[in-house]
């Protein structure tokens, strides 16, 4: 089994925050679609166009 190291872990956590960027912003700023923004986020941010998407909507009332 691997160990992973400090370092390792403190990265996949920075990935994962980079990731959920607009989520944490939209559940933040108590967005009224946060929900829905946690969606879009998760089934279509691995794609540029869906993390931005997911993001523009977060700051936006």
């Amino acid at each position: 089994m691997q160990n992973f190291t400090i370092l390792e872990l403190l990265l996949v956590v920075l990935i994962f925050a980079i990731y959920f960027l607009p989520t944490l912003i939209a559940f933040l700023r108590q967005h009224k679609n946060s929900l829905a923004i946690f969606l879009l986020n998760l089934l279509l941010g691995w794609t540029v166009l869906g993390w931005v998407v997911s993001l523009v909507w977060s700051v936006m009332k």
